[in-house]
């Protein structure tokens, strides 16, 4: 084996640790208990192999990057991160509509949303028409959940449609990733606006579904708070379980799995 650095650390962790930290999300300030603990393990590991104590600086020294990179990687799978605040910015009262492009076979036909899908699992590769209050003519659903749930706006919605890419610009935490967050529809009513998602009961729980829930949600309450200023309706974020949505429910009756920002909430006082 050959030394990358040729220098000497005094403690094996430092090799680590030093490496780590070279990591642009990765504070050493805030985080150098962790880091020393998690190289730690790392050099346990080797030492608990009975190498010698010039092996073990041999092995750090020509390794650390690689084993550094396996320690951040399990950093990231367990990271969580809570701001202590997002700016966002309001700037008009409304956006143009970005466009949909879809890929579809040649010569697919058009199928209409109220008619049941009898192959639910080649539904994403479908097009579908018919809308009366769709701001789009067509649409295309990732699941049959999501057509069940167009013939419920379509009944009692005064217009609605599925976002595209970058209509709303709602980014949420995802470890050192910020992604962006597309919400399945927007739909008009006469109270409100609704923001909803519709998702498999066993996923609403996930931290990756709670993280673009809470800045949907957060996104909801500043553009509420900018339409009361201009006289527009309050938005609302709904996450809807998918065994909820049946023709039977009124849309009004979703309302009841809304998600509110609860980022400054006061706590009561004495708390």
């Amino acid at each position: 084996m050959s030394r990358e650095s040729g220098i000497r650390e005094n403690r094996f962790e430092d090799y680590l640790v030093k490496k780590l930290i070279d990591y642009d999300d990765i504070d050493y300030f805030t985080q150098a208990d962790l880091l020393y603990d998690l190289a730690g393990q790392a050099v346990a590991h080797y030492q608990a192999q009975n190498y010698a104590e010039a092996e073990l600086h041999e092995i750090f020294d020509t390794y650390g990057g690689e084993l550094a990179r396996l320690i951040r990687a399990e950093m990231l799978a367990h990271f969580w991160e809570e701001a202590s605040g997002y700016e966002v910015q309001v700037s008009r009262g409304f956006t143009a509509l970005k466009a949909c492009n879809f890929t579809v076979a040649a010569g697919q036909p058009v199928q209409n949303h109220r008619a049941t899908v009898t192959e639910p699992g080649r539904i994403k590769q479908m097009l579908f028409g018919g809308f009366e209050r769709c701001l789009y003519p067509l649409q295309k659903f990732d699941s049959d959940t999501e057509r069940r749930f167009a013939v419920l706006l379509e009944r009692d919605a005064l217009k609605w449609f599925k976002p595209a890419k970058g209509q709303f610009q709602i980014y949420y935490k995802l470890g050192s990733e910020q992604p962006e967050y597309i919400p399945d529809f927007v739909a008009e009513t006469d109270a409100w606006i609704l923001m909803v998602e519709t998702k498999a009961r066993v996923d609403t729980d996930t931290h990756e579904v709670q993280a673009k829930a809470a800045a949907a949600a957060r996104w909801c309450r500043h553009a509420s708070d900018h339409a009361a200023s201009v006289g527009g309706k309050p938005w609302r974020y709904l996450l809807t379980p998918h065994d909820e949505v049946v023709e039977s429910q009124r849309l009004l009756d979703f309302l009841r799995f809304e998600v509110r920002d609860l980022s400054q909430t006061a706590l009561p006082a004495g708390v």
